[in-house]
């Protein structure tokens, strides 16, 4: 999976996060990954997720096709099922309680740059536009 870096409100955080786009990246997620990973998870399409088969409490960061945060699912155990969110294209799962120390909240723009791109100091604009082809683009 191809790994980029999470901006918040054009803001770094410094966490990666890998991009699931196939369709068995998009439904493997981290089912029966043992431990909580170092990196958030952006699965698009989707609009709904499940946590069956996660070993661990994650956050689920829904999303609309500009990036912005639509719904916040905090905490969720293992075993539940959110449903679908029709305003949301894409999910950002994130370990628990990781939504709450990036200060992640409804109606910020998230954005997501490779690590070429950061390194080069090209940090993304709103919607995740940046001023390279370095960003990621989810549309």
């Amino acid at each position: 999976m191809k790994t980029q870096y999470l901006f918040v409100n054009n803001n770094s955080t410094g966490v990666a996060v890998l991009l699931a786009r196939t369709t068995l990246q998009r439904l493997r997620g981290w089912m029966w990954t043992q431990t909580p990973p170092d990196t958030g998870l952006l699965i698009f399409p989707c609009n709904g997720i499940h946590t069956f088969f996660v070993k661990f409490p994650i956050d689920a960061v829904f999303l609309d096709s500009r990036h912005t945060v639509v719904k916040i699912a905090r905490n969720l155990n293992p075993w539940r099922m959110i449903p679908i969110v029709p305003l949301a294209n894409s999910v950002l799962e994130l370990p628990a309680g990781w939504a709450d120390k990036l200060s992640i909240n409804a109606g910020d723009n998230l954005s997501f740059a490779s690590e070429q791109a950061v390194n080069a100091g090209q940090i993304p604009g709103l919607y995740g536009n940046a001023a390279s082809n370095n960003t990621v683009s989810l549309s």
